[in-house]
């Protein structure tokens, strides 16, 4: 037995001789001809999957251009959430599972929402009660419709749809910050609009938007940052002794165009265009602009320089409206202001000894603090995304820093015993303010946190960023082709906070 096994064994392993085949020219023959047409069928089958994805590609197009016609005709369009062609894609059973476990999440605090506080602005979990903190807009509600949708969770998004169209109303006597209203509930909607093509959407969003234009009335365009929706009257809080907030003023811009865009009406636009004029007249060299702008004069005032609270989004939103305007020479400006404020911001940027931290200082006067706010953790992603705009050795340099940032700002979360970050970090004196637990479930919580959690171990076409940009409260905003020598593009289809000081 064991000799025939060695004898058939060694007369296997003779195929795999090539001598053996030099011998035979037949054989050899055939065994080409069996590679040839092996590597044939599998390039074959390639062509076919191209081919397929290229069919299936043309069949979405024709779907979109077949719903925009019923749309016209004012036939309301049920559309399936995203594109089916994220389908294609093989999903990681490990991220999987990970975003399943995301969805969970949403669904506990959806239903506690739902269960405690529906219809309320947000959810207090420890006495489970609601809060109308934003004069009563529904603003969980509103800020969780787009995250409900990409999840799948259409029950939930329904719901939350018919009490959009019957009892959302912004005829309130409520002062109502501009920036908040505008990122979370105009932001809200105009998403939801983007994903849904519900009509409906875009109406409240005009609705609201119609409420905040007064604010815009000044003699510079810049901006009030409060304005009471039933009556119309603009002012600012009373801590910025008459000021406008930098973040505040500038972080419209995304919100306002994409209203333009899917109205066709141009206010919107050129209110929030206007801000950017105007501080292009006194933009510095180093890009760094205070916190505080005069809205009568347009000048700013002498306050603090900063990437935290109340500067953050503005200089997110110069590189997100360059995105959204197709990187086009309408937009150039914005691409051209963002990088001169990049340069401020290297200029800002140290690290720690031995520990090689970078992070990035606020500036007061003429000199440098080591303070970073844990909000200023925006900065690694926003240069993460416009460094592909840079040639190739600034674009790497660019990178590395963003890497750098990115790091740190792990380590803000990582070295709690929470794994939970401080709100504001002093490097020096290795001061970490952490803040207290409070009874409040923010809305963000469900706009921004779970979505980003969940787009995070999902494939990049569920949410494309060829495709959507999110605004500062993180509601895609699907990106419309701008034509050549016109401000507002006209859509194919349809497709914060941050203030961190009390009033």
């Amino acid at each position: 037995m064991a000799r025939r096994s060695s004898s058939s064994s060694s007369g296997a392993w003779r195929y795999l001789n090539p001598a053996y085949y030099l011998k035979r020219p037949k054989r050899l023959a055939l065994l080409f001809f069996v590679f040839v047409a092996a590597t044939f069928a599998f390039w074959d089958r390639q062509s076919l999957v191209r081919e397929y994805e290229s069919e299936i590609s043309k069949l979405e197009d024709d779907i979109n251009r077949l719903q925009d016609q019923l749309r016209k005709a004012g036939v309301h369009v049920d559309e399936k959430p995203i594109s089916t062609r994220k389908d294609l894609v093989e999903i990681d059973p490990v991220n999987n599972e990970r975003r399943e476990k995301v969805k969970g999440a949403m669904l506990h605090a959806w239903n506690s929402y739902v269960k405690y506080a529906w219809g309320m602005d947000e959810l207090q979990p420890q006495s489970k009660n609601g809060i109308n903190s934003f004069g009563g807009l529904g603003a969980t509600l509103v800020d969780s419709l787009d995250t409900l949708y990409i999840m799948g969770l259409k029950d939930e998004f329904q719901k939350a749809r018919d009490w959009v169209a019957e009892s959302l109303d912004f005829d309130k006597d409520y002062d109502a910050s501009v920036f908040e209203t505008t990122i979370r509930v105009v932001g809200g909607l105009l998403s939801a609009y983007d994903l849904s093509g519900d009509k409906v959407f875009l109406e409240k969003a005009k609705d609201i938007t119609d409420r905040l234009l007064p604010a815009w009335e000044t003699t510079s365009g810049i901006p009030y940052n409060r304005i009471n929706l039933a009556h119309g009257r603009a002012h600012n809080p009373g801590w910025t002794n008459g000021d406008s907030i930098l973040a505040d003023s500038g972080t419209e811009q995304l919100e306002f165009i994409a209203l333009s865009q899917r109205t066709g009406d141009p206010k919107y636009q050129q209110k929030a265009e206007n801000v950017i004029t105007q501080l292009q007249k006194i933009y510095p060299s180093d890009g760094l602009l205070p916190i505080y702008i005069n809205p009568h004069s347009g000048t700013a005032s002498y306050s603090t320089i900063t990437f935290g609270a109340m500067g953050d989004s503005f200089y997110e939103y110069l590189l997100k409206v360059w995105i959204q305007g197709n990187k086009t020479e309408h937009v150039k400006h914005y691409r051209q202001m963002w990088e001169t404020s990049m340069e401020g911001l290297i200029s800002l940027t140290k690290k720690t000894t031995p520990s090689n931290y970078h992070y990035i200082c606020e500036k007061n006067g003429g000199s440098l603090s080591d303070k970073m706010d844990e909000l200023a953790c925006f900065a690694p992603g926003m240069l993460a995304l416009g460094a592909s705009g840079y040639g190739p050795e600034k674009s790497d340099q660019i990178m590395n820093l963003a890497k750098e940032l990115a790091r740190t700002c792990y380590n803000f979360y990582q070295t709690t015993p929470t794994k939970l970050a401080g709100e504001n970090y002093f490097f020096h004196a290795g001061q970490v303010n952490t803040g207290e637990k409070d009874n409040m479930m923010q809305s963000f919580f469900l706009a921004e946190t779970l979505k980003y959690l969940y787009l995070l171990f999902s494939p990049p076409s569920v949410i494309s960023f060829d495709e959507w940009v999110f605004n500062t409260e993180a509601h895609p905003l699907r990106i419309v082709p701008i034509h050549d020598n016109k401000g507002i593009g006209t859509p194919a289809r349809p497709f914060g906070r941050k203030q961190g000081k009390p009033e």
